[in-house]
């Protein structure tokens, strides 16, 4: 377990980030986290709402609820991974913010970079990783999008703060 416990040297970590990505582009193609986790999540709308979720349009036309669609199985993959290794570096914890007010904040982030995600039709992982080493100038909006965004919400935040 020392393998978790230092950090992999970033151009070691590069090269098997770039070495898998051109595995799986090979392999299954062009892939976004983000339909994975938009699978996810029109499956756990089905199993509350049910049939209901019919009558929503982008459930009809853009994604029908399936549970055999692949990207589902990278998503949840990519998320185990995360789990096994931050409990095997002792890095996991679970924390919980303690105002209202973050609560808030957290919420309407969340929903900014859902909204931010489907206009796209990309997701960060697949921009920082797939469409910006391809010079895909989406890749360099987006990624231009999410440190500005990030830059303005770590502002907002540090105020809420009162630094």
């Amino acid at each position: 377990m020392d393998f978790f416990k230092k950090t992999l040297d970033p151009g070691i970590a590069l090269a098997l980030i770039a070495f898998f990505d051109i595995f799986l582009f090979l392999i299954v193609g062009a892939w976004t986290v983000g339909g994975g986790e938009t699978m996810i999540t029109g499956l756990v709308a089905k199993l509350f709402i049910g049939d209901a979720i019919n009558n929503i349009p982008f459930w009809q036309l853009v994604f029908t609820p399936d549970a055999g669609y692949w990207k589902i199985y990278i998503s949840l993959g990519m998320f185990f991974g995360a789990v096994v290794g931050a409990v095997a570096s002792k890095e996991f914890f679970i924390r919980f913010p303690r105002r209202l007010s973050e609560w808030i904040m957290i919420t309407i982030g969340g929903l900014m970079m859902g909204v931010g995600i489907r206009l796209a039709f990309v997701c960060n992982v697949s921009t920082f990783f797939g469409l910006t080493p391809q010079l895909n100038l989406g890749g360099y909006l987006s990624v231009i999008g999410i440190i500005a965004g990030a830059w303005v919400g770590s502002i907002i935040y540090k105020k809420s703060l009162g630094m």
